[in-house]
């Protein structure tokens, strides 16, 4: 069926009569049933019945503020508040960690590794621990050390481990952070 230029009036009139009587609400075309026919019998049909007016404003779908709260109800949402501070206040804290993984370096092959291990082990924090090591080449026969940390971010940052793991003198040359991860 042609509808004519949907651009003008007429066109658009002879779309609107044909969309008429063919909404997408009825879905297909039938004799209407009664509501017992599909669902539960003893339901009333009351889906073509027009509603009174009044009806709809007695009720409330949004909460209206005008209403005054019942004192029994006001007690029961101050309690449930009371609750959920109490339970919300003793839940620990999360304490933010890092994994960090250092490079030691020594002056030269002649650095005892194992006595430059041991200093940057002594080094003791609140918030500090020590996890594994190993040696990696670098070249000409000089070796450092790799050493794996994790400390809590409030406590211990990477300024302060670089400060004491320098203080070595002796045996330390250098230090860097080879990686940083938040846990």
């Amino acid at each position: 069926m042609g509808f004519g230029d949907l651009k003008s009036a007429a066109g658009l009139r002879v779309l609107n009569d044909f969309l008429a009587d063919r909404s997408y609400i009825e879905g297909l075309p039938g004799v209407k049933k009664a509501l017992g026919k599909y669902g539960p019998a003893d339901v009333e049909d009351t889906t073509g019945a027009a509603t009174d007016s009044k009806d709809d404003d007695d009720i409330d779908l949004f909460g209206s503020d005008d209403e005054e709260e019942s004192e029994e109800a006001k007690k029961l949402r101050e309690e449930r508040l009371a609750q959920y501070e109490s339970k919300k206040s003793k839940k620990p804290a999360v304490v933010a960690k890092s994994s960090i993984l250092l490079d030691v370096k020594p002056w030269d092959d002649e650095t005892d590794m194992a006595k430059l291990e041991e200093c940057v082990r002594s080094i003791q924090a609140d918030g500090l621990v020590w996890g594994s090591s190993k040696l990696v080449p670098v070249g000409y026969g000089i070796k450092k050390l790799q050493i794996q940390c994790v400390v809590e971010d409030d406590k211990v940052g990477t300024d302060m481990l670089e400060e004491r793991i320098t203080a070595f003198e002796d045996y330390v040359q250098s230090m860097d952070v080879a990686a940083f991860n938040k846990i």
